[in-house]
């Protein structure tokens, strides 16, 4: 690690053309890439270290350039260094939507971020530019789900008839993934990845995973956020205000809010359940216990959709009868 932060600082002494910088820790990751603030002089930029054993900065760069070519606010790429995986982008400051939002911002801050995304949406690609999010990549983020939660977190071995639940849950979420329109998604577009900014807020980060998806996969991620909660009523209004929206700017034809609300929840299952193996993995694999304290509150979503979908009954009994009551004896 020291090794790489000399790299990483000679790097940018070459790239600035001064010796006289600071480089300290900005935000960590939940990949293997990390941000740095660098100040030198008056200027403050941010640098990424993607070490390319295990990232690969390409991505970044393509959507970067993307977003930033559809007037959204997004780290501008200054210098890259793709060999060694290092990257100095501007920097957008260090307001966190997740710690601004209060009842007294939420309407504006959403508001911002729900525009930001109808861009996104409505003039993004749509076509091969972009790896597409289909039915494999689907099922795989699932599978986080069962073999990271069940298996090595709750030491839960299902059973035949279990097994078959949970695999025809997928397959219909899935299905309902796919059969929805599909546009240019960010694909974590929530409030640790969004910043408040001055100027054409929001700013946008993380961006690099962006794909081809279901039009309601960003929007779940934005009203349904893992580290944040609303009021199930109050988190359906913005939905369907944002359907009309979609409607009005072509990226919807379809005008039934019901369907909608359906794709909406459908979605929201999905990816609370890759989430929640995905933090399951990050304490068992990459020894990141933090994000443990967020599988309650994504778990309860799941409990809370399933529950009202009669096409996830047998998701909501398959929890109720093995995951709740392993949860509640861990306490």
């Amino acid at each position: 690690m020291a090794e790489r932060q000399r790299q990483l600082r000679e790097w940018l002494e070459r790239t600035l053309a001064q010796a006289d910088i600071e480089v300290r820790p900005a935000s960590g990751d939940a990949s293997f890439r990390r941000y740095f603030r660098v100040r030198a002089g008056a200027r403050s930029y941010i640098a990424m270290d993607a070490p390319p054993a295990h990232e690969d900065c390409g991505p970044y760069v393509q959507v970067a350039e993307l977003f930033h070519g559809l007037g959204l606010n997004v780290p501008e790429v200054l210098a890259r260094d793709l060999a060694q995986g290092f990257l100095l982008l501007t920097d957008l400051g260090d307001r966190l939507f997740l710690d601004e939002l209060n009842e007294s911002t939420v309407e504006r801050l959403y508001g911002d971020a729900l525009g930001a995304l109808m861009v996104i949406q409505a003039c993004g690609p749509r076509d091969a530019s972009l790896p597409v999010y289909d039915r494999a990549l689907l099922m795989r983020e699932m599978e986080l789900f069962r073999d990271w939660f069940l298996d090595r977190h709750l030491s839960l071995q299902l059973d035949a008839v279990q097994a078959g639940s949970l695999a025809r849950t997928f397959e219909r979420l899935a299905q309902s993934a796919l059969e929805q329109p599909q546009v240019c998604v960010h694909r974590d577009y929530h409030s640790r990845n969004l910043m408040l900014t001055t100027h054409n807020n929001p700013g946008i980060l993380d961006f690099q995973d962006a794909v081809i998806g279901p039009v309601t996969y960003d929007l779940v991620s934005l009203l349904r956020d893992c580290y944040v909660a609303w009021p199930r009523a109050r988190v359906e209004e913005w939905a369907l205000g944002y359907h009309e929206l979609a409607i009005q700017s072509g990226v919807l034809q379809e005008e039934d809010e019901a369907h909608f609300l359906q794709w909406f929840d459908l979605m929201g299952v999905q990816r609370h359940l890759k989430a929640i193996g995905i933090f399951a993995r990050l304490n068992h694999r990459d020894a990141k216990p933090g994000y443990l304290k967020d599988i309650p509150r994504t778990l309860a979503y799941v409990m809370e959709a399933s529950a009202r979908r009669a096409e996830l009954r047998e998701l909501h009994d398959l929890l109720e009868s093995i995951v709740t009551p392993q949860m509640q004896a861990a306490g």
